[in-house]
């Protein structure tokens, strides 16, 4: 049966007494960050390599900070400062900065520093740093070495947890606690295992491009949807005015900190509530068969300044994450084949030609002469990779392609149809 990976945000109901001993690992597992990458940084001054996460994990473990956690969790800081490095060497971008450090630093007017602080890093912990104690919804979370005062205190923090209505936390994967800055307190997101249930909705494939300034497409047998980004640029254009670009001698101001949180939530809600909505509108058109077209090495290229600047807010391998499990969760096959060559074929007949794409939005068949919106007949063209007949006869060329659903964006209601002019 397959399976899928969920996380579950619950309440601590004891954290007046676990506060303080989640705080101190959440600074211990900044203060580790901080020496693992000062390593590093070193290693890449020095030899113009960035160490990778074994040789992080072997040099940095004899370091006391290192003793601050659960050794599990240890290692899964290190792993996310390898693959944020990664990350950033793999960048094309010259905008992009390599990890930095996590604390603040607080300097008197002479511009001497008085003060520093480590912010609450995320802990987590794997199988075997902790223990679920499902009877009285508890876990049991391993204390860092260096967090035990005596042989006889406790070596673990126990949690009492809220979780969330109709949902039962089993097949635990991961304990991880959070410190919510909105609300100044600890939470816990535990990662469960959940079987599949569901039954295919239907027989039928869809296919889904995913864009740029249209993060995606659809295309049904006998409907196509068209979902603009314009919500996305205009949020991204407003929190990066010069006005939230601010920064002194020792780094961002609060307004620009404020302004990229703020960002970055409105950016994952979208993601989240598109993804969601596609996969709605799949399982009421008895899709049983979801196809995804895999941009990846499209961002590779050169595109310009213009081009670049876009491609930088391009999140598409996060929502093909979020369409892959929502989609499995209603019991919908998903495939991600590679979409090259998607956008260069006409999806009736497939004449392949680069300038049929006559303007950004329009599409047209030199040889049969159907008319489409560019993003659409690549939707088209991906759907048709599940199926025998390629192109399929009398399947595509219904009108849709030429004109979509415009599926639009609100804060308030979500993705609603757009409202066709009388």
């Amino acid at each position: 049966m397959p399976t899928t990976r969920r996380t579950h945000v619950c309440r601590i109901q004891n954290h007046s007494q676990v506060r303080e001993s989640l705080d101190r690992h959440g600074w211990s597992a900044s203060k580790l960050w901080n020496v693992a990458l000062y390593h590093a940084r070193q290693t890449w001054d020095e030899t113009g390599e960035i160490p990778d996460e074994s040789e992080l994990k072997a040099v940095v473990k004899e370091h006391d900070k290192y003793r601050g956690l659960h050794s599990q969790s240890s290692q899964k800081v290190l792993e996310e400062l390898s693959e944020a490095f990664t990350s950033w060497f793999n960048s094309d971008d010259s905008r992009d900065n390599p990890p930095g450090y996590r604390k603040q630093n607080y300097y008197d007017d002479q511009g001497r520093r008085v003060h520093e602080e480590h912010p609450r890093s995320t802990v987590t912990w794997k199988a075997n740093g902790f223990r679920h104690d499902t009877k009285h919804n508890r876990f049991r979370l391993s204390k860092g070495k260096l967090h035990k005062p005596s042989p006889r205190a406790r070596d673990y923090i126990l949690v009492e947890y809220d979780a969330p209505p109709e949902v039962e936390l089993e097949n635990v994967q991961q304990v991880r606690a959070v410190w919510n800055s909105h609300k100044e307190r600890w939470e816990l997101h535990v990662v469960c295992k959940h079987e599949i249930e569901a039954e295919a909705p239907g027989e039928k494939a869809a296919g889904v491009d995913l864009g740029i300034c249209n993060p995606a497409a659809v295309a049904f047998p006998d409907d196509a949807l068209l979902y603009p980004g314009n919500t996305l640029r205009e949020d991204k254009h407003y929190f990066q005015q010069e006005e939230y670009q601010t920064a002194g001698p020792h780094g961002p101001s609060q307004k620009a900190e404020w302004a990229r949180e703020k960002l970055s939530r409105r950016k994952d809600h979208f993601l989240h509530a598109l993804s969601k909505d596609i996969v709605e509108r799949c399982v009421s058109h008895d899709v049983g068969t979801l196809v995804v077209g895999d941009p990846s090495g499209v961002d590779e290229d050169d595109w310009g300044r213009h081009g670049n600047k876009r491609l930088d807010n391009w999140a598409y391998k996060r929502l093909m994450n979020l369409i892959d499990y929502k989609a499995r969760e209603r019991g919908i096959e998903v495939e991600m084949p590679d979409e090259r060559g998607t956008s260069s074929s006409c999806s009736v007949c497939g004449h392949e030609d680069g300038d049929n794409r006559v303007e950004r939005g329009l599409w047209k068949c030199d040889r049969c002469g159907v008319v489409a919106h560019g993003d659409v007949n690549g939707a088209d063209n991906i759907r048709q990779k599940t199926l025998s007949v390629t192109p399929p006869l009398g399947d595509s060329d219904n009108g849709c392609l030429a004109q979509p659903r415009v599926i639009q964006f609100s804060r308030t209601h979500g993705f609603q149809p757009r409202a066709t002019a009388e």
